[in-house]
């Protein structure tokens, strides 16, 4: 199973792809003959919770039924931050009238682990069986340390992928630095003014016409120069 998990992280091209193969696994895992179960991840947006991905069509379903109706037992655990099972819905009165409605997707049993991911996002594998008592002792054993190992790696993919987002934001900051600098020489050029009034006619531009500095800077470049498409480039 770790293996499985680290293969993931390699092979995931993105957060969303790593949390589906995370849901198939899961139900794959605990599936036996006669108790299929169906695995989803919700996560919690803005306070808002939304189903992200599933083992199959059945779970994306069960899940945005849950996020519909604002509770259920899946949506508890991820607020309360623990293991939740519901061994038999028939007997079960909380949730109002989620439960008959998931009784009546032919859902019998719950299993919902949220992932500790650290304060980087919230998020819960919600797992879903058509029989009562779907989930043993050792089924819920087996998933807590499969979650624990899972939210380690999904931890490692959270932190790779912000250090991605603030690469391309940095490297988006320092193209926009040039192009208005390229300006900026553009304007002293042909005003033969000092870079302060170049720089104040550029920016009375980009007020006059509400247009970001940016795009007013790549105006100017593209008219002087006849390129269609200004970039700068950057040593890796």
């Amino acid at each position: 199973m770790e293996l499985s998990l680290q293969q993931l992280v390699l092979e995931s091209p993105d957060i969303k792809a790593f949390l589906t193969e995370l849901a198939v696994l899961a139900s794959k895992r605990l599936s036996s003959p006669g108790n299929r179960i169906h695995s989803g991840v919700t996560v919690l947006r803005q306070k808002r919770p939304q189903a992200v991905a599933a083992s199959d069509a059945a779970a994306q379903a069960l899940d945005e039924l849950q996020n519909r109706f604002g509770q259920g037992p899946c949506l508890t655990a991820l607020r309360q931050g623990s293991t939740l099972l519901v061994p038999d819905l028939a007997a079960e009165d909380r949730w109002g009238p989620y439960v008959r409605t998931a009784e009546q997707h032919g859902v019998s049993s719950i299993l919902a682990v949220p992932l500790d991911l650290a304060g980087d996002a919230e998020a819960v594998l919600n797992l879903y069986s058509g029989r009562s008592n779907g989930f043993s002792g050792e089924d819920i054993t087996t998933v807590e340390s499969f979650v624990a190992q899972a939210a380690s790696s999904l931890r490692l993919i959270l932190r790779i992928s912000q250090l991605k987002e603030a690469r391309n934001d940095l490297t988006a900051a320092m193209q926009s630095r040039t192009v208005i600098d390229m300006a900026i020489g553009a304007i002293m050029a042909q005003n033969r003014c000092d870079r302060e009034t170049a720089f104040g006619i550029l920016t009375r531009a980009s007020s006059t016409r509400n247009i970001k500095l940016r795009e007013v800077a790549a105006t100017v470049i593209t008219s002087i120069s006849g390129e269609q498409r200004i970039t700068a480039h950057f040593d890796d």
